[in-house]
């Protein structure tokens, strides 16, 4: 071991050590310089800013400068079919010539989605569930029902739409929602031979008011006597159409 420590202490040990450390430090710069030459550092051109054009101009613009390219699709609602989206690189990003530029633009392809069960829906949950879907509301009308808002109707381009039917996205959606208030007219009962019970079940199931209620002769049992006379009267074989609310007279009779 003490020979070999010695050793280290020769100037023929100092001379080896040096000439090992130039041949590392020679072979590094060599390498350097290769690569840097292999590489062309420094060298290459920017990128142009393609966004925003059609896809055809961005291309053109492309093998003019000696760039290859590869198009990408995606489907946005609202946006221009045929303008590119997003590039990569970036814009002015320095790059060599013949470098792939990867270009995303809007397809002119719509895709088809599910049409989801808004029946019965108010119309914030309807807009929401439409949203959800790329669909858009279209025009709306109201009819007589007492759900305020509620969809009792849809349609698609002037046609009825079945729930799941595959549509187009970013179709707009035709509804018909309930106007709250329900229908001004209502069919009148014919309520003559009903008791008074009967006929109270009824005029609110009809949505009209009871009346003056009043009994002709003597009434021995007001449980079991029969209405004989009702106004408004109710006029067989007619169209019997009275307001809603409107109060109902009853006469009743044991007879």
């Amino acid at each position: 071991m003490s020979k070999f420590f010695k050793y280290l202490a020769t100037p023929e040990f100092r001379k080896q050590l040096i000439i090992a450390i130039v041949s590392v430090l020679v072979l590094v710069m060599v390498l350097f310089v290769s690569l840097r030459y292999y590489t062309r550092h420094g060298e290459g051109k920017p990128v142009p800013n393609l966004k925003g054009l059609s896809v055809e101009n961005a291309v053109q613009l492309l093998e003019s400068e000696g760039f290859r390219y590869q198009i990408d699709s995606v489907f946005i609602m609202d946006k221009k079919a045929g303008l590119v989206l997003e590039q990569d690189p970036d814009p002015n990003t320095n790059v060599k010539d013949n470098r792939m530029i990867y270009l995303t633009i809007v397809s002119s392809q719509t895709p088809d989605v599910n049409f989801p069960d808004i029946e019965n829906k108010t119309l914030v949950e309807a807009q929401a569930m439409l949203s959800n879907y790329g669909l858009k509301i279209g025009d709306t009308t109201y009819q007589a029902d007492i759900a305020r808002d509620a969809i009792l109707g849809f349609s698609f381009a002037g046609q009825a739409i079945r729930i799941g039917k595959k549509i187009p996205k970013g179709s707009r959606i035709d509804l018909i929602l309930g106007d709250g208030f329900g229908a001004s007219e209502v069919d009148l009962p014919d309520l003559i031979g009903l008791t008074l019970s009967e006929a109270m079940f009824s005029i609110k199931g009809a949505s009209l008011t009871l009346g003056n209620t009043t009994y002709d002769g003597v009434v021995r049992d007001s449980a079991n006597a029969k209405i004989i006379i009702q106004t408004p009267s109710f006029i067989p074989d007619s169209i019997n159409k009275i307001s809603i609310g409107t109060r109902i007279n009853l006469v009743l009779s044991n007879q």
